[in-house]
């Protein structure tokens, strides 16, 4: 594989130095990639310089995670409006163990001479100390150097602390060192980074009398305007705990036709054949959303797991299907699964004594539960054959116990497809 031209079909390409593609095709290559510990997750923002180490690897050179347990101490201004609060060491900490583990699941480790490997910078900045820093590093960057970058001017009028403004002096200390110590010689990352990875080629250039190259990915927006990677809830992050394997396919799933195009090439390893394929059936029946299908799966699979996706792809078409199907594949769904799939739908309270003694359906649906205004709304409904219980039609003497519980916990209630209930039993 070539990457760059690999990275340039899949849109991959914001900024790259000349010298780059002469610089991979002449030997292994060794590229490096940081990650800000501000969190205890990547998030699938981060995806984007994920799948840049991923396919330098596939291209035969060596991928390097850099977690910034040093930069993580300050906060990268770039992109920003306002300072980053600042976090505590052991905050740091362990954020960076929790990211390691998810970058693990992406690259090889074990593959020979262009194995992956992972750095903390702080390993090295943390026997360095300032007089050293400025007077063997900081003179060779000048301040109209350091202020000529955009993430400084955007910043001069609402204001920028000293600290803030050493961050890309320390990022491009970063390159420096991983260029002497272990011959890397690219740094890769998001648009918003081209500044601070070029005060890096420009250290090496005047301190180690060396030639480094630098390529940085557009950042990703969606056509509608709102924010790539982002939900009602916030940020779609890896961790399953913070994001379910549930909502992070749907999050592809629901991808519109202007964007999955682009995502598809971005973040997922399948060939410009394959895409180019997928992209032309979905053209012709773009009601079958099999682009959106494709994604998703092969997105949710390699950050969760087959299994995930497979609960995922099942959950969701549980809501689709009607009959005995429907309720039995309802009733095999976990606690966590329903509480994912029916996030903000209105909801009740009541208890297991509750259902010991049994909850007459009009009840739960009207006074006891609110669905409906009232029991005479319940009963004509019930009447209409229009109220479903776990997606099972019933009739007004129906009664609530504790065989009605999925997962233990929920009871749904519907009245028609698309009004849903959901009774937590606590």
């Amino acid at each position: 594989m070539n990457l760059i031209e690999e990275l340039t079909w899949r849109g991959m390409i914001h900024d790259i130095m000349p010298g780059t593609e002469e610089q991979l095709a002449k030997e292994i290559t060794s590229g490096y990639v940081g990650f800000d510990p501000t969190a205890d997750s990547l998030h699938i923002g981060n995806l984007v310089p994920v799948m840049l180490l991923k396919f330098l690897q596939l291209s035969g050179n060596k991928p390097i995670a850099l977690v910034g347990g040093a930069t993580g101490m300050i906060g990268d201004p770039s992109g920003k409006s306002a300072e980053r609060q600042l976090l505590s060491l052991d905050d740091i900490n362990h954020n960076l163990n929790c990211q390691k583990k998810q970058l693990e699941q992406f690259l090889d480790f074990d593959c020979g001479d262009n194995s992956a490997e992972i750095v903390n910078n702080y390993d090295w900045f943390k026997d360095i100390n300032l007089l050293d820093f400025i007077r063997d590093t900081g003179k060779h960057i000048t301040v109209s150097y350091m202020m000529s970058k955009d993430s400084v001017k955007s910043r001069l009028e609402s204001g920028m602390s000293f600290t803030e403004f050493t961050y890309q002096l320390i990022q491009g200390y970063d390159f420096l060192h991983l260029y002497e110590n272990k011959n890397c010689k690219i740094q890769m990352g998001g648009s918003d980074q081209w500044g601070n990875i070029v005060t890096g080629t420009e250290l090496i250039r005047r301190k180690a009398r060396g030639e480094a190259f630098a390529l940085t990915a557009p950042l990703i927006k969606k056509a509608d305007g709102t924010k790539f990677g982002k939900s009602e809830g916030g940020n779609i992050w890896l961790d399953a705990e913070k994001t379910s394997p549930y909502k992070f396919y749907q999050y592809w799933l629901n991808s519109s036709d202007e964007d999955v195009e682009k995502f598809i090439k971005i973040f997922t390893l399948f060939d410009e054949a394959t895409i180019n394929k997928l992209i032309s059936d979905h053209k012709e029946a773009p009601h079958e959303r099999k682009l959106q299908r494709a994604l998703a799966e092969d997105v949710t699979t390699r950050v969760h797991s087959k299994e995930d996706y497979e609960n995922a792809v099942k959950a969701s078409e549980i809501l689709f299907k009607k009959g005995q199907e429907a309720v039995d594949g309802l009733k095999s769904l976990s606690a966590n699964l329903i509480q994912d799939i029916f996030e903000g739908v209105p909801q009740a309270s009541f208890t297991k004594a509750d259902l010991a003694n049994g909850i007459d359906i009009v009840s739960a649906l009207a006074e006891k539960g609110g669905f409906l205004k009232s029991n005479g709304e319940a009963r004509r409904e019930l009447k209409q054959n229009s109220i479903s219980v776990n997606k099972a039609k019933v009739t007004d003497t129906k009664v609530l116990t504790e065989e009605d519980l999925i997962g233990g916990k929920y009871i749904l209630l519907q009245k028609g497809k698309k009004n849903n209930f959901l009774v937590t039993v606590e």
